[in-house]
Parts: structure tokens; C-alpha cells; sequence
């Protein structure tokens, strides 16, 4: 349930509506708008029908009940978009944030020379694989603490965040060492526990939709993170499994508008694990942006032909500049349609 106060409404009312929604059993969660003020109540278990008597209390405009089983991931709950802010690089705000790196950093030297080159192609945030996930167990599985200390690195150098993926629950802490934002691999979207650890910490996380997760799932593994306390999430479309065999993925760009218009998280898309195909990569970025997508994680590589992991659907620096420079050409009138759909 939803409880939206009235313009004019008073702290100490609002107050008022807090301590009554904790005594009718639920959770409440205070969203602050520029006009008015949202109070939502959480959870199972309570007593609804007290939470609904709080329409005739002072200060209060009515009270609605939360149409999807997410709640404080739903736009009923927060009207606004919300901005995710990673140490100053923010997601969700007008300007499209692109996220680039290799698949897996494999030595100092390559994710050096490639985090300069990102930056200088304009990438405002550094990927990089530490653990990797790998579908058989004799590939590369990444350097672990070496890779964190590499990627730490190189954001000293470049000035980029870093953004890397966490599989574990005993990771946790020590990857809040070195990275400013932790990623929820897509076969890790519904490791709950994984998720109940993640909301309690104080970093952001980029939420990987599962390869046959419908969007009603990916948006409630969202919830398991706000819920929890952590409400820095952003959501990421990185393709779902279909009968289509000539990429890798089939990317979901209706999935982004659905994401935006359901939920206030900002959505960022994927190309890279997407298609599979560098070929297609700029496309689809650029067909990302035009539905209104808040940011772009590209796989970039020095040397695409020798990488350890994902190298085939790997760009290299100058195919990833040519990239970023399609999406800024003013000439070109996808890019007007995108900024239409992010005004």
C-alpha cells in the first residue's frame, strides 16, 4: 500500500503515518519528491485494513494499493527516476554512461593500456572481470585479489570508477575494497542470498537480467536489494536465450522501455553479451539510447584475437572509439530520438 501525503503536509504528520504503518505490522519506506511526500508500506503479514483507515488522518491525500509484486522498485512508489551515483559518475541522470573494459583482466599491462584507451575514446567508467563465471570449468576463471589490486590501478590512473562482477557471498567485503560498484552476473540475478548480502552493503550494484528471466523477475530480484536497505541498483539488459542461434543472445530492447516505464531504476543494456557479434555492437548501442537506455557496458579489449575470455565479441580500441563516436554525432537522427526519449 501506498500512502501519498498532501502537499501541505506536515514532518510531524508524516511522522504520524511512519508510526502507524510500523504498528499495523508493515515496513515503511519515505519517499521525498519535489511536490509531495510517498510513505509505502512493506511486507506480509500486516494488518491492511489499518493501513487503509490512514486515508481520513491529516495530512494525507488518499491511499492506493501497489499494483506489481515489486514495491519499492515500482514508479507508484517513487514517480521520479532515481540517479544512481557511482564515487561522482551518475547513472540515470541526461548524460549516457558508458561503461568499457576487457571481459577478464589478464595481466597489469593489458588493463592499463586498455583502461587508457577507454578513457580516451570516452568511456566514463572501467570494467573488468576479477572472478569469472565460465561455462566449463577448464577456462579462465580470472585473477582474483591480483585483478582488484590491477583494477584499482588503473582507476588512479584513469580517474574511471570500476565495475566488477561479485559471485560470491565471501567476496563481498573484499571486492568493497577496490571496486565502486559491485555486478550481479546474470547467473547470479536470482542467488538470493547473494542478494540479501548485497543490500547490505554501501555500494551500488548493476543488476544483470537472467537469460530467461522475464522482466516481473528481474525487477523482483531488484527488490531483493531495496528492500534490504540498498537502494543504489541499476538495472542491466544483457539478452535472454531464445530460439535464435545467430547471436549470442537475443537483446531485449522492448525490455528497456518495459523496465523504465515500470520500475524508477535506470536500465543500461549490454551490446557485448547481447548480440556476440562486434559487428552488430554499435547498432544496438545506438538502438539502446534511442529507447531510452541510461548507459552502455561494452567488453573492450587491446587485442581481441588473444583474450583469455569473450574475445570474439570483443571490440578494440578503435572499433569502441567509432562506437562512442556514433552515438555523439549530432548528424545523426537516432541520436535525436534518444535524447527525445531521455528528456
Amino acid at each position: 500500500m501506498i500512502v501519498n501525503m498532501s502537499d501541505n503536509a506536515t514532518e510531524q504528520q508524516i511522522e504520524h503515518i511512519i508510526q502507524r504503518i510500523r504498528e499495523a505490522g508493515f515496513q515503511p519506506h519515505v519517499t521525498r519528491g519535489t511536490e509531495r511526500t510517498i510513505v509505502a508500506a512493506v511486507g506480509s503479514g500486516g494488518r491492511r485494513h489499518e493501513i487503509e483507515a490512514l486515508s481520513v488522518a491529516p495530512g494525507v491525500d488518499n491511499v492506493v494499493a501497489i499494483a506489481q509484486p515489486f514495491k519499492l522498485v515500482s514508479r507508484q512508489t517513487r514517480p521520479d527516476p532515481s540517479i544512481v551515483d557511482v564515487a561522482g559518475v551518475k547513472i540515470g541522470g541526461p548524460h549516457v554512461v558508458i561503461m568499457a573494459g576487457p571481459c577478464s583482466v589478464e595481466s597489469r599491462e593489458q588493463l592499463l593500456e586498455t583502461a587508457q584507451g577507454v578513457k580516451s575514446a570516452g568511456a566514463t567508467m572501467l570494467r573488468g572481470g576479477a572472478y569469472k563465471p565460465r561455462t566449463s570449468p577448464y577456462e579462465f576463471q580470472g585473477l582474483g585479489v591480483e585483478a582488484l589490486k590491477i583494477l584499482a590501478e588503473a582507476r588512479e590512473l584513469t580517474g574511471l570508477p570500476v565495475v566488477t562482477e561479485v559471485m560470491s557471498t565471501e567476496d563481498v567485503d573484499l571486492i568493497c575494497e577496490y571496486a565502486d560498484m559491485l555486478q550481479v552476473g546474470a547467473r547470479n540475478m536470482q542467488n538470493f542470498a547473494l542478494l540479501r548480502r548485497l543490500a547490505t552493503i554501501d555500494k551500488p550494484i548493476l543488476l544483470k537480467r537472467g537469460p530467461s528471466a522475464t522482466v516481473k523477475e528481474w525487477l523482483l530480484a531488484a527488490e531483493y536489494l531495496l528492500a534490504g536497505g540498498n537502494n543504489r541498483v541499476v538495472l542491466c539488459e544483457r539478452g535472454i536465450k531464445t530460439f535464435e542461434t545467430a547471436t549470442r543472445n537475443t537483446i531485449d530492447l522492448a525490455a528497456v522501455a518495459l523496465a523504465k516505464e515500470l520500475s524508477h531504476l535506470p536500465v543500461i543494456v549490454d551490446p557485448s553479451h547481447g548480440t556476440g557479434k562486434p559487428s552488430l555492437i554499435g547498432a544496438v548501442s545506438r538502438g539502446a539510447v534511442a529507447m531510452g537506455a541510461d548507459g552502455l557496458i561494452i567488453e573492450v579489449h587491446r587485442c581481441p584475437e588473444r583474450a583469455l575470455s569473450d574475445g570474439a565479441q570483443s571490440l578494440d580500441i578503435g572499433q569502441f572509439e567509432r562506437v562512442v563516436r556514433s552515438l555523439t554525432d549530432p548528424l545523426r537522427p537516432l541520436l535525436v530520438i534518444g535524447q527525445l526519449a531521455k528528456a
